[in-house]
């Protein structure tokens, strides 16, 4: 049955989704990736899109930005649609000092500033941490293709526009880059019992005062794209 947020009946999704957070980039993704690609949501304007790649079934859906979106539509494609994986594919700003534009994150696990983690009831403070099946994968792909990447920690932020400035604190900690929805994917995956990675392109380096254009975050960071579908790939198999 359709959500109050998604359209799609069960069996129009596919066991394994890349959940950019544009859905304007997973319009993308569908058209220059997917072969006989269908969109099955426009819903809010979160466009789903499925198809095959490499004979694969692959969806793609837009998340939104922060957890509180992402948290939505990833608990429903993991419980509602009987999705196994989700990988997001986004945009990060690094923080670390060896992480430079254009590079390639691959979020091991996701510290947070988020409340999001109270719903459950934990007697202390919950690790939100990546499938191992999809993690792996993904360190191969990237490697397969001759990537500059980066496996580590990363910061799910709630806020965007930081009035304490506390990202070189994180950075202290080797904090690699900070980005607005992973933690809560990866704690709705523990839940569900379900896989989950975060793939990431730096798009812009906030301590450094530098960053890539609108556009450029859009359309044309291909090369997650690419190891996120190798990765769907793999984990079919």
């Amino acid at each position: 049955m359709p959500t109050a947020h998604n359209s799609a009946v069960k069996g129009d999704i596919a066991k394994t989704v890349l959940m950019p957070g544009d859905p304007l980039r997973a319009k993308f993704i569908a058209e220059n990736y997917l072969e006989n690609p269908v969109c099955y949501n426009e819903v809010r304007g979160m466009l789903g899109f499925t198809g095959t790649y490499k004979g694969v079934p692959v969806s793609v859906q837009g998340s939104g930005m922060g957890i509180p979106s992402i948290g939505i539509y990833s608990w429903e494609l993991f419980n509602e649609y009987d999705v196994e994986n989700i990988i997001r594919v986004g945009t990060a700003g690094a923080i670390a000092d060896n992480v430079n534009l254009r590079e390639i994150i691959i979020a091991q696990s996701a510290s947070t500033n988020s409340n999001y983690g109270s719903q459950f009831g934990l007697p202390g403070s919950y690790a939100p941490t990546a499938s191992w099946k999809l993690l792996s994968a993904a360190v191969k792909a990237a490697e397969a293709r001759g990537s500059v990447y980066h496996a580590g920690n990363i910061l799910s932020s709630d806020t965007f526009y930081d009035d304490s400035s506390s990202l070189a604190v994180w950075a202290k900690m080797g904090v690699l880059g900070v980005e607005m929805e992973s933690a809560g994917l990866y704690m709705n995956a523990a839940r569900a019992g379900k896989n989950a990675l975060c793939i990431l392109t730096v798009s812009d380096c906030p301590l450094k005062g530098l960053a890539t254009t609108a556009e450029e975050r859009q359309s044309t960071f291909r090369e997650m794209m690419e190891i996120a579908l190798e990765t769907a790939v793999a984990v079919s198999e």
